[in-house]
C-alpha cells in the first residue's frame, strides 16, 4: 500500500476508483484512517477511533502530509499487529466488539481490498501475495458473515480459474475487469 501510494501523482488524486463514493484522494484518506483506527484496535486502546461505525461520519479530508503520514501510519500498523498480545481476546472496531484476530484479519482486508482500487484507478500492477489474498478470500467468502456488511457488495461473478486477485476482488463486490 505505501508503495502504491508513493507513486500516485497530484493530477490523480481527483481521479476515479472502484469505490463509487470515493476519488482517489477519498480512498487515501479513508485508509490513512482505517490504519490509524485498526491500529488503536491492536493495541486495544479503545476510544473514537475504534467506537466510531464505518458511514457515520462524513468522509475525512485527506491530510496535507499523506506522503509522509500515510507510511508511518501503516508502519504502525504493521507494528501494532506484530504483538502477540494484538491477537488475542477481544478487541474493538468500527464500533463493534469482536474477536482480535477477526478485527486482524479485517484490517489486512482493507489493505488488500483497497490496494487493488488505488493500484487499478492509478494504472499501478498490482500483485498482492498469495497469504494475504487467501485470507482475504477466507473473510470475504463467508457471505453471512458481519464482516462483508455494509463495506462491501454483493459479490460479483468471476470464473473459477481466474487469478486469485480477481477471485477475491469479485468476492469483495468489485469488477475485477473495472477501468477508470
Amino acid at each position: 500500500m505505501a508503495e502504491l501510494a508513493g507513486a500516485v501523482g497530484d493530477g490523480q488524486l481527483g481521479d476515479r476508483t472502484p469505490c463509487p463514493d470515493y476519488a482517489v484522494r477519498d480512498l487515501l484518506a479513508h485508509v490513512s484512517g482505517l490504519t490509524v483506527a485498526f491500529c488503536a484496535a491492536a493495541k486495544k486502546e479503545f476510544g473514537p477511533l475504534t467506537d466510531t461505525a464505518p458511514g457515520t461520519v462524513p468522509n475525512p479530508e485527506l491530510a496535507a502530509d499523506w506522503r509522509t503520514a500515510l507510511p508511518r501510519q501503516l508502519a504502525d500498523l504493521i507494528a501494532a499487529w506484530h504483538s502477540p498480545a494484538a491477537w488475542e481476546g477481544e478487541t474493538r472496531a468500527g464500533g463493534f466488539t469482536l474477536p482480535a484476530v477477526v478485527a486482524g484479519r479485517i484490517a489486512l482486508n482493507e489493505l488488500v481490498v483497497h490496494g487493488w482500487d488505488l493500484a487499478r484507478a492509478t494504472g499501478q500492477r498490482y500483485a498482492p501475495d498469495p497469504a494475504s489474498l487467501g485470507v482475504s478470500y477466507a473473510l470475504l467468502g463467508q457471505p453471512d458473515s458481519p464482516t462483508r456488511a455494509p463495506a462491501f457488495g454483493p459479490a460479483v461473478g468471476v470464473a473459477r480459474d481466474a487469478p486469485f486477485v480477481d477471485r477475491v476482488i469479485g468476492l469483495s463486490g468489485r469488477s475485477p475487469d473495472w477501468k477508470p
